[in-house]
């Protein structure tokens, strides 16, 4: 019987999916379908998302937050895409830049790895964070966090970090990726004392895990807004939350749920109606 062997710590990682990922290696040897689209104008346009959320700092200088997620470097996404979504995030200029995970497609690569950490460090954020999603943790991720690390991203898992004055009143709180992982709320809020608190996840089936908790904003991504979708919405959404919220801002219980369509592709080098995009906060 066929069997992978996983090379992180990703858990759920089944035969189906093992038999997928190696018919994918054959079908889309030498990054054909992203060496196709980037010469395709129309399929390396990046969407910019704005929203302004009050959270009652008075006093405070606002807070810009960009966030972008599921950049999935790899076979199926165009290199020019992932150019102009990071040149963009670039020219907004944040204080904060906010990563959401999947940041490459099957087995990464030291060529990915490195390509990553160039995207990621052309960003002048003086914060940076990021979460990692379920294909970092079946591949190795060791790789992409020390390649996280080299452009200056501190990785959260299941833990928090305080921003430094003047937001020394904001603190973002890193799950883990609840499909693969292991989110543990009670580890990842433990010592968060700042009364603005900002939440980053891979996917919206991280969202029973922050209720409840004082967050104001949840960023995710995973759903890629169904990646293939008709004007009515998206076709297929994995996960029941995915199914729920799978893109767009929403108004959830306590605290308020982005969930990103992403960048990247996955499995089928194809977007409909699900635009990639990146997305800026302003904390105020």
């Amino acid at each position: 019987m066929f069997k992978r062997h996983v090379r992180g710590r990703g858990k759920k990682f089944s035969r189906a999916r093992a038999i997928a990922e190696r018919v994918q290696r054959v079908v889309f040897a030498r990054d054909w379908p992203a060496r196709f689209w980037d010469r395709v104008p129309a399929a390396t346009r990046v969407r910019e998302v704005e929203h302004t959320i009050d959270v009652g700092r008075s006093g405070r200088s606002p807070l810009r937050v960009a966030f972008a997620s599921d950049l999935h470097v790899g076979p199926l996404t165009p290199p020019r895409l992932l150019d102009e979504a990071f040149d963009r995030l670039a020219r907004w200029r944040p204080d904060v830049l906010a990563l959401g995970g999947d940041y490459v497609s099957l087995d990464v690569t030291p060529a990915m790895a490195a390509r990553l950490s160039s995207l990621v460090a052309r960003v002048p954020a003086a914060i940076k964070v990021g979460v990692l999603g379920n294909h970092d943790l079946w591949t190795d991720h060791g790789l992409i966090e020390r390649a996280l690390a080299d452009a200056g991203v501190r990785v959260l898992v299941n833990e928090s970090f305080a921003l430094p004055a003047p937001h020394d009143d904001v603190a973002f709180v890193g799950l883990d990726d609840p499909w693969s992982g292991e989110p543990d709320p009670a580890r990842a809020f433990a010592g968060v004392t700042a009364p603005v608190r900002l939440g980053v996840v891979h996917a919206p089936e991280g969202q029973p895990f922050a209720t409840g908790r004082g967050l104001a904003l949840l960023m995710c991504g995973h759903t890629h807004g169904g990646q293939v979708a008709l004007p009515s919405g998206p076709v297929v959404v994995h996960g029941p939350l995915g199914r729920r919220w799978p893109g767009g801002l929403y108004d959830v219980d306590d605290l308020k749920l982005y969930v990103s369509r992403g960048l990247g592709t996955v499995d089928l080098p194809l977007r409909l109606y699900a635009p990639a995009e990146v997305a800026l906060f302003t904390i105020t």
